[in-house]
């Protein structure tokens, strides 16, 4: 394929053939011209090196060539000219440690490599930059898939960690896919069979060809951006085919378009042999787009069945907590039917009790009057009264204290003569010491 000129190519070459006519035609006539403007080396070799870092197709290229004049520095890159068989051209070309990780290189080696076009300034050479290397026979496709691969992973696009649940009821589902293929009807079928409950909402792209991937990334970001009716899980799928036919599913741009779903994806590309970056990248793989439909939606019947034996586990340990409950009541019920006072047994209880604390009330008092009659006849033997009435008396003062003895009383002192049954007023008249007859 011919290469687009750079930007700017066709106005600079009618400047110089402008500026070489001129001075021509000015030397031609004898008239002294101003020297053309010139630049320096290094301004003409960043120029040529923007050139080709300018141009895409000296940017990603894969090329097949014999290894010559290979050498390996100190440091591990490999340094080494790639030539046509019939060795009629050959390409400068760096393969640095940090891209070869002491990969085995070998002189005369037809290899595969990938890469892209660069000026090594210091000497203005043309070089390849090699990133990728191996040997003829694995194929530019199965290459290129390896290297995106592995760029891919780097980044983070495969990890398990990121991939998110599918949704267990979708109700609705969006497929990314040709509306015109085998594959949405497949999906239609499958939806409609399994879940009908869930609604489909396409979202129609290229499969394979050019723009391919761009339409398959624009089918998933189109779905992403509904704000109304979303769907819940996306189908992106295709049918079966060569490995270029599928090779769509491996660009980059659609890998990135799934990582960056906010809804989660279902990969289903080709048969169930084919692998495709896609299918790393998406949160499930199935491995046909029938496959994937299914994944997507339950299966009604199943569930059907699986609500049937939910249903019989919850009435029998309904039954079983029931059960559990009446006898657990009716153990309450004897408890407290034991618990309860009976009327008749009460009041048998209560007469024997009152007869009981009869009784024994009884037997107190007849030892409590026992007991008062016995200390009565005491105080009544220790009383003084007994001593007066046989014919004593209690002489008191007129003060009322008792006089014991008639050294304390005084001639013509008042006194008071208490009897058994009445009192006496007195006067003393004389105060002998002659003893009384009971003394002699």
């Amino acid at each position: 394929m011919a290469r687009r000129p750079p930007p700017g190519f066709h106005a600079r070459r009618q400047q110089r053939q402008q500026r070489s006519f001129d001075w021509d035609h000015a030397t031609s006539e004898g008239e002294p011209q101003a020297a053309p403007q010139s630049r320096s080396v290094g301004e003409i070799a960043q120029h040529m090196r923007r050139q080709l870092q300018a141009d895409p197709e000296l940017n990603d290229i894969w090329i097949e060539g014999e290894i010559r004049s290979l050498s390996r520095s100190g440091a591990g890159h490999y340094y080494f000219d790639l030539a046509d068989a019939d060795a009629d051209a050959a390409l400068a070309c760096v393969f640095f440690r940090r891209q070869n990780r002491g990969q085995r290189v070998e002189q005369g080696d037809q290899v595969l490599l990938h890469g892209s076009a660069d000026i090594y300034l210091p000497r203005g050479s043309l070089q390849i930059i090699v990133d990728d290397l191996r040997p003829i026979g694995a194929g530019v496709l199965q290459a290129e898939f390896e290297r995106r691969f592995r760029m891919l992973q780097a980044e983070g696009l495969f990890n398990s960690d990121r991939k998110r649940p599918l949704p267990a009821f979708p109700s609705r589902v969006g497929v990314v896919a040709s509306p015109s293929g085998a594959v949405w009807h497949d999906i239609q079928q499958v939806i409609a069979r399994r879940w009908p409950l869930a609604s489909l909402l396409l979202s129609p792209c290229l499969t394979q060809g050019a723009g391919a991937a761009e339409s398959i990334a624009e089918g998933i970001q189109r779905l992403n951006l509904l704000t109304a009716d979303a769907p819940e899980v996306l189908i992106v799928a295709r049918g079966g085919g060569s490995p270029e036919d599928l090779w769509a599913y491996n660009e980059e741009q659609v890998a990135r378009a799934i990582f960056a779903s906010e809804i989660p994806v279902i990969s289903a590309i080709g048969h169930e042999t084919d692998v495709s970056i896609a299918d790393h990248v998406a949160d499930r793989r199935a491995p046909t787009p029938s496959a994937a439909a299914e994944i997507a939606v339950p299966d009604r019947a199943e569930e059907a069945a699986r609500a049937g034996a939910l249903r019989l586990t919850l009435d029998h340990r309904l039954n079983s907590r029931l059960i559990d409950l009446e006898q657990c009541m009716a153990a309450q019920r004897d408890r407290l039917q034991l618990a309860a006072p009976q009327p008749a047994a009460m009041r048998v209880v209560l007469h024997r009790q009152r007869r009981d604390l009869d009784q024994a009330l009884d037997a107190q008092l007849t030892l409590l009057r026992g007991r008062q009659q016995a200390h009565a006849a005491q105080l009544d033997t220790l009383s003084p009264m007994r001593t007066l009435q046989r014919g004593y008396a209690i002489v008191a003062d007129d003060g009322g204290r008792v006089v014991s003895c008639a050294a304390a009383l005084a001639p013509r002192q008042t006194i008071v003569l208490q009897f058994a049954d009445d009192r006496a007023t007195a006067r003393v008249t004389r105060i002998t010491d002659e003893p009384t007859t009971e003394d002699s």
